[in-house]
């Protein structure tokens, strides 16, 4: 009953932040200089046929269209209103277009690629690490240095250094994109298997990195927990080691979990690099484009799903915390 009220006062806390985050969504993309309908009618200009008048028609017409011409805090309430509908608006640089369905498009893409890669590096780091700390010797300091070589590496580097080797020099893989030209996407075997020769490059671009971090987190927390009071206590008490191992590994693994939740919810946006470097078509792609637009519904609506994620990923890990951690069970349950 009273982890259930810390739970509840945590939910307040974060229905709090949720509001914040919805007010600097909607403002910081209209902080970027210049307004997204004059680059809109300045592209239209460059290919002339238009007069002074008919451009200036079209920029009322734009400027009606998208709101941009109401006050600040109406346009707040008509996106509040808009986002309880669950509509995200309409794509600016890519009228009529609804950010519904641009998002929609894009975000599976990031999905396939990051979600796989943060959880078989999750796992394969972990593991790395834990075993590395209770081995030692050469295995632990051939692992720790190949592992802290791999996660000081840029995300952008390793993707270019393995885009230049295995598509440009061998031609192993394809280069960039995510599937071939003619082709479109749907669930059929010739297209996913044609996809799939397009998400290795990626893929691997990031796992690699994820391993490495992981492995040094793991490594370290490991190696801390084997020199605690209770190990030497429980080694005392003349405990089996098969015992202790899964209570230093049990206790280390905490800011491991919170790595990954927070790793998971920071997924929709967190290869944006590799992405573009693969000319990738994710989420990551989109909000570049859209930035460099000004396209201010599809920033926001990126930063909103990327803020949920986070928030999402933060809260299970808050109960996660609570079911594996039995101190804190205790301390709410008045034990301690």
């Amino acid at each position: 009953m009273d982890f259930a009220k810390y739970l509840g006062r945590k939910a307040i806390w974060y229905v709090i932040a949720l509001f914040v985050a919805l007010l600097l969504n909607f403002l910081l993309p209209r902080l970027i200089p210049g307004n997204p309908v004059d680059n809109i009618v300045s592209q239209m200009a460059r290919g002339g046929g238009a007069s002074g008048e008919q451009m200036k028609a079209i920029y009322s017409h734009y400027m009606e269209q998208f709101g941009l011409n109401k006050p600040m805090w109406e346009q707040f309430l008509v996106y509040i209103d808009q986002l309880a509908h669950g509509n995200l608006g309409t794509s600016f640089s890519q009228y009529p277009k609804s950010v519904n369905s641009l998002v929609g498009q894009a975000l599976p893409w990031s999905i396939v690629i990051q979600l796989p890669a943060i959880l078989v590096g999750w796992i394969v780091g972990n593991l790395l690490g834990a075993i590395a700390a209770y081995r030692g010797g050469w295995f632990d300091r051939g692992a720790f240095v190949g592992s802290l070589f791999a996660s000081s590496m840029p995300y952008y580097c390793l993707a270019i250094v393995l885009l230049y080797v295995v598509g440009v020099e061998l031609g192993i893989l394809p280069v960039g994109g995510g599937y071939s030209l003619g082709l479109t996407p749907e669930l059929t075997p010739a297209f996913i298997g044609d996809a799939i020769t397009y998400w290795w490059l990626p893929f691997w671009s990031l796992v690699i990195i994820f391993v490495g971090g992981q492995a040094v987190g793991m490594r370290s927390m490991a190696i801390y927990e084997l020199g605690s009071d209770y190990v030497n206590y429980g080694r005392g008490l003349g405990l089996p080691d098969s015992r202790i191992v899964r209570y230093i590994f049990r206790n280390a693994m905490l800011p491991q979990i919170t790595g990954l939740a927070l790793s998971i919810g920071g997924m929709i946006g967190g290869a944006l690099i590799t992405e573009l470097v693969f000319s990738y078509p994710g989420i990551g792609t989109l909000l570049f484009s859209a930035i460099n637009t000004s396209d201010y519904p599809v920033i926001q609506s990126i930063t909103l799903l990327i803020t949920l994620a986070v928030l999402a990923a933060n809260f299970c890990v808050e109960i996660a915390y609570g079911v594996i951690d039995p101190r804190i069970r205790a301390a709410h349950s008045g034990e301690r």
